[in-house]
């Protein structure tokens, strides 16, 4: 079969024979067809496949399978492309399987607060449909207008929201998937509980590494009779760190609670105009929902533990409108920051809570070392950060050095008792760092847990998982988690 260094006489040799599985029309094979799917939205890694098929059946799919199965022929699923982290790059050796045609809302059941779906339905559209029935879907990634609900469930997405209602995990009822060698597995059921393994939990974040999601339930949520928007300014970052800790300290659970640094604001006011303090060093967006009593009554609290912990401003939104426009500006954040900078890296980590202070604090310093300007907006409820890291890939080393950048962002998550993801997952952005998070025995049974799924590894190959070896030449393999000693980060 053809190899990295592929002919076009090759590549139109294999289309060929992919013309016996599906339709012909339906198989991409020359490069200017190719170059739209060389990467996910993590563009600093780019490569293009063999061939992108688009299949429209789960049988053509099962039939891909075993073709690519039969043949040792790598395949990677992509959805959308809205990922953060390189999951959905292309094999050049191998075959990109492109869900875009399963668009399909399968099922609303309002009676049961279920929604059965093919994987390309984007994540708003789920709300969408959910609502006429005064239901909605959760999870609500920034992209939702784009993101579908399979790479949702590969990557296990989260959104302003997740706090209170969970991540994709949480929301997440029934599978089917594909394996590699073609067979269609069914996983969960609509019961409250399934016998056996948890084999839900497994799959949800798992990356494409182990099947190819084709049907997705989920679970709907009965819209809220109130919901309220606070927004508190702050001269100071730290205290509106310390705001959050008091806020889930006091028991306070809100249905979404974010934090923007100045950078960020001024970036989205520029962009949206969502009516954000300019001059603030940090604003908190904290959502509360239930009944109109109870709302009224979190409000009060909330805004009491804001001022008493610093902050300069509280503002309630007035109506729904405005609270709209106060989740658009958290929600362009990303856009916004594409305005003011030639490139952004995003990075993905979370913390405890209570080392958010600390940990801000040793990004900016870790900004001022690297001369590379961080903006920092993020899900601080639960200490999920997304530092975006500003560089212009056309001035020599700038991109190596943001990369070595976000990797002492990562690694500083780690000392602080965090983690190296929490919703973008760790695709090739991050597989060296996670020769840092896992210990070899971890390591091993990961790679074991592949095995069983796919045992020639031809699933999204080279993702999430670094290989021992790998971890070796990044000169980590020996250091446990729990251990990390990182001399240039005691400072903070």
């Amino acid at each position: 079969m053809p190899t990295q260094s592929a002919s076009l006489q090759d590549r139109e040799r294999l289309a060929r024979e992919l013309g016996k599985q599906i339709p012909r029309q339906n198989i991409l094979w020359q490069e200017e067809d190719l170059r739209p799917y060389e990467c996910d939205a993590l563009s600093v890694y780019r490569r293009l496949p063999l061939a992108v098929v688009l299949p429209e059946t789960i049988e053509e799919i099962q039939r891909i399978a075993r073709f690519c199965n039969e043949r040792n022929i790598p395949l990677v699923a992509r959805g959308a492309g809205t990922g953060l982290s390189g999951g959905a790059l292309p094999d050049p050796g191998g075959i990109l399987l492109s869900l875009a045609r399963f668009q399909t809302i399968l099922d609303i059941d309002p009676e049961n607060r279920l929604a059965r779906l093919q994987p390309g339905v984007t994540n708003l559209a789920v709300s969408q449909a959910a609502a006429p029935h005064g239901l909605y879907y959760a999870p609500d990634p920034s992209s939702q207008i784009a993101c579908t609900i399979g790479g949702n469930v590969a990557e296990n997405s989260g959104g302003v929201h997740c706090l209170k209602y969970g991540l994709t995990v949480h929301n997440l009822v029934a599978l089917k998937i594909v394996t590699m060698d073609g067979e269609l597995v069914s996983i969960g059921e609509r019961a409250l509980d399934n016998p056996g393994y948890d084999l839900l939990a497994l799959m949800c974040g798992s990356e494409g590494m182990l099947g190819i999601i084709v049907e997705v339930t989920v679970r709907l949520l009965p819209v809220p009779e109130s919901a309220q928007v606070l927004l508190a300014a702050f001269d100071d970052i730290a205290n509106a760190a310390a705001a959050v800790s008091a806020i889930i300290g006091a028991g306070i659970i809100p249905a979404g609670l974010e934090m923007m640094d100045r950078l960020t604001i001024q970036a989205v006011e520029d962009f949206v105009h969502a009516g954000y303090p300019r001059d603030a060093e940090a604003i908190l967006l904290c959502e509360l929902d239930g009944t109109q009593q109870e709302v009224a009554e979190l409000i009060r609290r909330v805004e009491t533990l804001m001022r008493r912990h610093g902050a300069s401003e509280t503002r309630v939104a007035q109506n729904e409108q405005e609270r709209q426009r106060m989740w658009q500006g958290r929600k362009a954040a990303f856009p916004a920051i594409g305005r003011i900078s030639p490139d952004y890296y995003c990075m993905d980590g979370t913390i405890p809570r209570a080392a958010l202070a600390r940990v801000l604090t040793g990004i900016r310093r870790l900004s001022e070392d690297y001369g590379l300007p961080v903006a920092n907006v993020f899900h601080a409820g639960d200490g999920n950060l997304h530092p975006l890291i500003l560089y212009d890939a056309n001035r020599p080393g700038e991109l190596e050095r943001t990369e070595e950048l976000g990797g002492r962002i990562l690694e500083l998550c780690i000392a602080a008792g965090g983690t190296i993801t929490g919703e973008h997952g760790v695709g090739m952005e991050k597989i060296n760092q996670m020769c840092l998070q896992f210990d070899e025995a971890a390591l091993r049974q990961f790679h074991a847990v592949k095995a069983a799924f796919d045992p020639q590894g031809l699933l999204n190959p080279g993702k999430a998982v670094p290989t021992l070896h790998r971890c070796a030449e990044f000169g980590a393999m020996h250091v446990h988690h729990g251990e990390l000693k990182f001399p240039e980060l005691e400072r903070f």
